[in-house]
């Protein structure tokens, strides 16, 4: 059986592509409004560029690095037999693969990192190729500890346990969770021929992110206004929150029409990586494909089967809101799938932000999380963590790298400058202090949290952003701005993550039931999913079969059963941010000994200890009762007079 804490490590590594989720918004400063900034900085600028050689001096040392930790992890097989020779012996084995797997997650921080900093530079690529290598060799040299450990069996570890209390503080965990797989651990050979397999498994993903990233060929288009513009990822992203709707639909037709001319090979990648997930949950003996990916996390199947279900029945809200989209974007014919970008509400002249801006925003907002957090902001703030402006060859999206539990995290960005930017900001800081918090109070082995509670934290950061700017409005043309990004955040981050699950769900039952998936397959499928969250038949919007294409870049597909967690935390983060807000120091404890906890336990738990059964349907409730106040708001505001 793999090591869990380090799988949780490196799946962490594994979403780094993905992009925020949530329109953001701009904040009244300390006087009373916060006025247009500056053009954002150029790309170069100290501040807003990374320092990796806080991780390697060089590329060189990153070399050397490399190579002393081969020899470390070729000699792991040494400590075959000796498990059960004393509670020392068992410590020192448990220690060396721990070692050898933290220095590993270092190295694969900065390969990961500089390779994002360009992806067309085949060097980097090569070196990020060569870490993940030897994280296959670790999990092959280590394969038969869990099989060896499960034989020495739960009596005996106990008592060795209670001998040693380094064993028990950093490896408590793990050994409680070994031991919970014995039904899907196999034997050492198996186990070893797994592991190896972990590469080939990897790269659909890989292939995906080269496509999407690099190799796209990306459209160009005249807009009304007579500008050209690149359709890349990010030009993608900004253009179809354009304004005029004949700009929107240009963009969606030159996008997705340059995705339909790799619909083939996009259906490929994916049946692949959902075949793959197939043979390791059969492998392991789980029952569906979905009990093998929330496996890791010890999580009840409950929890996405009660997701689903309420999403359903709060559709009728999420209608709701796209009626109010169509009227205040002035829409008298059928709304359209391009309709869902552009602010319900803008002003005439959008401002720009820097990245300071967004900082010094962000500070404000979350200010209800108090001192320590924003002490640990600041601090990250002030560093050189961050790679923030997009450019050529850049990967695409945002995420926060948490590997280097010996340094800091580190950020990627591409920060255009709009609102969405902001609440990046905020978000993936979010991640970032969670982890400091996390790596502060536990061992290595224990620190790494599941991704269903760091959403939660990294959401809750935009929800607060958001909240604050809503109270703060300086008039009513400012809060009905507010209101209707708060409300965009609730369809992006849960209606679009619980219907991207939906569709996860339904391709791997294909390839459960030993149908095939093809590119077109799968865009008749997404397409069902998608008129049927979006009200089609109800008159409420048209989709258009073009844009069914959508699956084909989104990343999150490639991770097995990922993206519903991004809808459970939300409903936890509405949760613990109406909490903050309205108890204020107690429910701030809560919060923040949650994300202490990283992962000294399995999630479902954790959040059960801070007050939250996400089994239950009063989360999902709860947050589809707060679009329905935003609602009410907003439409009282536009009924009333100026």
């Amino acid at each position: 059986m793999p090591d869990h804490s380090f799988r949780r490590a490196i799946k962490a590594l594994a979403w780094q592509y993905l992009g925020a989720l949530a329109l953001s918004l701009a904040a009244p400063c300390a006087s009373g409004h916060e006025p247009a900034s500056a053009p954002p900085a150029a790309a170069s600028e100290p501040s807003t560029s990374w320092d990796l050689g806080e991780l390697y001096a060089s590329d060189l040392a990153w070399d050397e690095a490399l190579a002393r930790n081969r020899g470390r992890a070729e000699e792991l097989p040494r400590y075959r037999g000796t498990l059960s020779s004393g509670p020392a012996e068992l410590l020192a084995a448990l220690s060396a693969v721990s070692d050898v797997r933290r220095e590993t997650l270092r190295l694969l921080a900065y390969a990961a990192l500089k390779s994002d900093q360009d992806l067309r530079v085949g060097a980097n690529l090569e070196r990020k190729q060569q870490a993940a290598s030897l994280r296959t060799r670790i999990a092959e040299n280590s394969a038969w500890m869990a099989p060896e450990l499960l034989a020495l069996g739960a009596e005996r570890i106990r008592a060795f346990r209670a001998e040693n209390a380094a064993l028990e503080q950093r490896f408590g965990f793990y050994l409680d969770d070994t031991l919970r797989s014995a039904p899907h651990t196999l034997g050492a050979e198996a186990e070893g021929v797994l592991a190896a397999a972990g590469s080939v498994l990897a790269q659909p993903s890989n292939i995906h992110a080269s496509m999407s990233d690099a190799e796209f060929a990306a459209p160009s288009i005249t807009l009304v206004g007579g500008a050209s513009v690149r359709l890349d990822e990010p030009g993608y992203e900004k253009y179809r929150a354009a304004p005029e709707r004949a700009d929107r639909k240009s963009v969606f037709d030159a996008y997705w029409g340059a995705w339909k001319k790799q619909e083939g090979t996009a259906g490929l990648l994916l049946a692949t990586s959902v075949i793959g997930n197939r043979f390791a949950a059969q492998s392991r003996h789980f029952t569906s494909d979905l009990a093998a990916a929330q496996f890791d996390d010890n999580m009840p199947q409950a929890v996405f089967n009660t997701l689903i279900a309420e999403t359903h029945a709060a559709l009728p809200t999420l209608h709701r809101y796209l009626k109010l989209r169509q009227r205040m974007l002035g829409i008298g014919e059928e709304l359209r799938y391009y309709d869902n970008y552009p602010p319900i509400y803008a002003p005439a002249h959008r401002p720009e932000f820097s990245v300071a801006d967004a900082e010094r925003l962000t500070l404000a907002a979350l200010k209800p999380l108090g001192t320590e957090y924003l002490g640990l902001l600041e601090r990250g703030f002030s560093g050189r963590w961050m790679d923030a402006y997009p450019r050529a060859g850049k990967a695409s999206g945002g995420y926060m790298n948490p590997l280097a539990y010996d340094v800091h995290p580190y950020l990627l960005l591409n920060f255009n400058g709009d609102y969405q930017s902001v609440s990046t900001v905020a978000h993936e800081w979010g991640h970032a202090v969670h982890t400091l918090l996390a790596d502060h109070a536990q061992p290595f082995e224990k620190a790494r949290y599941s991704t269903f509670i760091a959403e939660s934290a990294s959401i809750g950061n935009e929800m607060l952003l958001s909240d604050y700017l809503i109270r703060n409005a300086r008039d009513r043309e400012e809060k009905l701005y507010y209101i209707g990004a708060a409300l965009e955040d609730i369809r992006g981050a849960y209606f679009r993550q619980a219907m991207f699950s939906e569709f996860e769900l339904a391709i791997h039952r294909e390839i459960e039931a030993g149908r095939a998936l093809s590119g077109p397959r799968l865009s008749a499928m997404y397409c069902g999913i998608l008129r049927q969250y979006y009200g089609e038949a109800e008159g409420v919007m048209k989709i258009d079969p073009d844009y069914c294409l959508e699956w084909a870049f989104v990343p999150h597909f490639y991770h097995s059963f990922y993206v519903y967690q991004y809808a459970t935390s939300m409903a936890g983060a509405a949760f613990f941010t109406d909490a903050v807000l309205k108890e204020g120091a107690p429910a701030r404890a809560r919060f923040l000994a949650l994300l202490r906890a990283g992962g000294s336990d399995y999630p479902y738990e954790l959040y059960k200890r801070a007050g939250v059964d996400m089994a239950s349907a009063g989360p999902y409730r709860a947050l589809a009762a707060r679009m329905n106040r935003l609602l009410d708001e907003f439409e009282a505001l536009i009924t009333r007079k100026p």
